[in-house]
C-alpha cells in the first residue's frame, strides 16, 4: 500500500495538485517515489502492482525520475524469482537534499539529509542568541548553511530547499517569526535575511520535532502530543497523522500554559507559565546550579549521583508538566504524550511525578507517556525531512540541480 502524502505546510511544494492531466502525472510521480521509499528496493513491475498502473506507464514515470536524479537503478532483483529479473529501484543517494536549520537560544545547527533519510552533513555552533538582533544571528546561520551546502555538493547532493526551526510563533506565511520571547524577536521576516536561492520554510521547533517523531519513528501513534524543551517548552499536536496548527498557526504553545496563575513573570508577558517551572534554566535555578553549556548533561549526571536538590527540582518540574498536560489530554484525548528535546534526557526523574499528576487529574484512563529516541535532534531532523518529503510529494516541482 502506498504511503500517504503528508500534510504540507501552506508554503510547501507538497500542496494538493490540480485535477488535470498534468496534475495526474505529477501525482503518479509522487506515488512511485513514495512506494519505493516505503517498500523499496522494488522493480518497475512491483511498483506497478502496488499502485495499480500499467508497467508501461510506470516505466515512463521511472525513466523521468531517474533522469531527474530522484531514483537509482541498483541492478537485477534478488535471485529466486520466477521469470526475467527486473532492475531494482531505490531512492537516489545523490541529487536533491533537504537542508534543515535550527535557531536555538544557545546554538545554531544545520544539516543536510538525502532522499533516503540519511544525514550527510551537519554542523553546530554553540553560543547564546538571547537578546541578539536577528541580522547577526541569521548572518551566522547563512554562513553555516553555505558550509553544509558545500559539503553536500562534494557528496553529489544539491539543496532542494531550506527549512528553519525557531523557538517561537510563526505566521501562516511560513517565513515570519511573530514572537520568540526567549530570543527577544518580534515580527521578523526571515526570508530577506537568509539565502534567497533556496525555497524557504520557517516553523516552530516543536512542530518540526513532532513531525520528525511522526515520520521517523515507525512505532509513533497517529494521535499524540509531542513536548520538547530547552530554555523554553514547546508542544506539537498530531491528530490522525496530521499536525494541528490552529487558525493562526500557533497551536501547541504548551510552555505558556499557566500552572500557577500568580507565579513568577514570564518572558511572554504572563505569570506562572510552565516554562518558569520546567524549562532548563528554571530547573537549574531550583536545583541551585549555575547554567553551563551542557545543562541537561549536568542535571542528568547530578540526578544519577543522587543529588537531592536536583532530584527534587526534576520531580517538581515533572509535576508542573503533568498539570499543564492535563488540560490538553482531557481536551484532545490523545493516544500518547511523547517527551522529546532535552526532556528525553531527564525522563527517568521527570516521568514518575508527571505520570502521577496525569493519572490523578485526567478524566479518563491515564494517557501513555513515552520518550522520543530522537532527543534534542528532533527539530533539526524534522526541518530537513520536511524538505525531503516535499520532494517526494511533488517531484515534478523540483528544479535547479535536478537536470544537472
Amino acid at each position: 500500500m502506498t504511503a500517504p502524502l503528508h500534510e504540507a505546510h501552506p508554503s510547501s511544494p507538497g500542496r494538493r495538485l490540480p485535477d488535470t492531466q498534468q496534475g495526474m502525472r505529477r501525482r503518479n510521480l509522487a506515488r512511485v517515489l513514495h512506494t519505493v521509499n516505503a517498500e523499496g528496493p522494488l522493480s518497475r513491475a512491483a511498483v506497478a502492482s502496488r499502485i495499480g498502473l500499467t508497467r508501461a506507464a510506470v516505466s515512463t514515470l521511472v525513466d523521468e525520475l531517474i533522469r531527474s536524479g530522484l531514483l537509482d537503478e541498483l541492478g537485477p532483483e534478488r535471485p529466486g524469482r520466477v521469470g526475467r529479473p527486473g532492475s531494482a529501484l531505490a531512492l537516489s543517494g545523490r541529487g536533491p537534499a533537504g537542508i534543515g536549520a535550527e535557531i536555538g537560544v544557545d546554538h545554531l545547527a544545520v544539516c543536510a539529509v538525502d532522499l533516503r533519510g540519511k544525514v550527510r552533513a551537519r554542523v553546530v555552533r554553540h553560543g547564546t542568541n538571547r537578546g541578539r538582533a536577528p541580522v547577526p544571528v541569521l548572518g551566522e546561520l547563512t554562513a553555516l548553511v553555505r558550509q553544509i551546502v558545500a559539503e553536500a555538493d562534494q557528496e553529489g547532493l544539491w539543496p532542494a530547499g531550506l527549512a528553519v526551526a525557531v523557538p517561537g510563533l510563526v505566521a501562516r506565511d511560513a517565513r515570519t517569526v511573530v514572537r520568540a520571547p526567549n530570543l527577544g524577536w518580534l515580527d521578523t521576516d526571515l526570508a530577506p535575511l537568509l539565502p534567497d536561492v533556496l525555497p524557504l520554510t520557517v516553523d516552530n521547533e516543536a512542530n518540526f520535532g513532532g513531525l520528525a517523531e511522526l515520520w521517523l519513528n515507525e512505532e509513533a501513534p497517529r494521535d499524540f502530543l509531542h513536548v520538547s524543551a530547552e530554555i523554553g517548552i514547546g508542544g506539537a499536536v498530531v491528530v490522525d497523522g496530521r499536525l494541528l496548527r490552529g487558525t493562526r498557526g500557533f497551536a501547541g504553545e504548551l510552555g505558556h500554559v499557566p500552572v500557577r496563575p500568580e507565579g513568577p513573570a514570564c518572558a511572554c508577558g504572563g505569570r506562572g507559565c510552565l516554562e518558569q517551572y520546567a524549562g532548563e534554566e528554571a530547573v537549574l535555578r531550583a536545583a541551585g546550579l549555575e547554567p553551563g553549556e551542557d545543562r541537561v548533561g549536568l542535571l542528568a549526571a547530578r540526578a544519577a549521583e543522587g543529588d537531592k536538590n536536583v532530584r527534587r527540582a526534576l520531580r517538581d518540574a515533572g509535576t508542573a508538566l503533568g498539570i499543564a498536560l492535563t488540560g490538553a489530554v482531557n481536551l484532545l484525548d490523545p493516544e500518547a504524550v511523547v517527551l522529546g528535546g532535552a526532556l528525553s534526557g531527564l525522563a527517568p526523574w521527570l516521568l514518575p511525578s508527571l505520570e502521577r499528576e496525569l493519572a490523578r487529574r485526567t478524566a479518563g484512563p491515564a494517557c501513555a507517556v513515552s520518550v522520543s529516541r530522537l532527543g534534542p535532534e528532533g527539530p533539526l531532523l524534522g526541518a530537513a525531512h520536511s524538505v525531503v518529503r516535499a520532494v517526494l510529494d511533488d517531484p515534478a516541482a523540483v528544479g535547479g540541480g535536478a537536470s544537472a
